[in-house]
């Protein structure tokens, strides 16, 4: 719900825009709420800047589950952002901890996240502030959940039992 509300503010009054936003994860099997993240950076800004889990960070997060590879994983949104026609306003930086850029970069004003990651955020504002930099505006997105009410994510789906989009799969925990 939030982030119809970015998105429209967005829309409704370009001088509210942010000039540079930053969005990171992992981005593996994108799905229905990485797009619903990425689409709230790309209409809160005229910029972004896409941190995206290097292949020794996924290692040392420990996931239970494989992950695509860095370079099919920055493909993957490459293709998002082609349909989007956003490619020439979008930057994709491999990330190696759970902060990236966001603490150090300067020309950042914003940074997008989900409820989950909501504690990431306020922990990169501290870290600047500390630093001489000024606070991000955090712009925060709801989790989007599959139709059985649960958040969609890939652990989900590689376990075949969500698709990208939040459908249940047939027969998935029957006996």
């Amino acid at each position: 719900m939030e982030q119809r509300l970015v998105a429209r503010q967005a829309k409704s009054d370009s001088s509210k825009i942010l000039r540079l936003v930053g969005v990171g994860g992992t981005f593996d099997i994108l799905h229905s709420g990485h797009v619903t993240l990425l689409r709230a950076a790309l209409h809160s800004a005229r910029e972004v800047q896409i941190g995206l889990a290097s292949d020794e960070f996924v290692e040392r997060m420990g996931k239970t589950h494989n992950v695509n590879p860095y370079d099919a994983r920055a493909q993957e949104i490459r293709r998002f952002l082609k349909r989007e026609h956003a490619l020439d306003r979008t930057e994709i930086v491999p990330i190696e901890d759970e902060y990236g850029p966001a603490t150090q970069s300067p020309d950042l004003e914003g940074l997008v996240v989900s409820r989950e990651t909501l504690l990431n955020g306020e922990k990169i504002n501290k870290i600047r502030q500390q630093a001489g930099l000024p606070p991000l505006k955090l712009l925060v997105v709801e989790l989007v959940l599959a139709k059985d009410g649960n958040p969609i994510s890939t652990r989900r789906i590689r376990g075949g039992e969500i698709t990208p989009t939040g459908e249940m799969v047939k027969g998935f925990g029957k006996e």
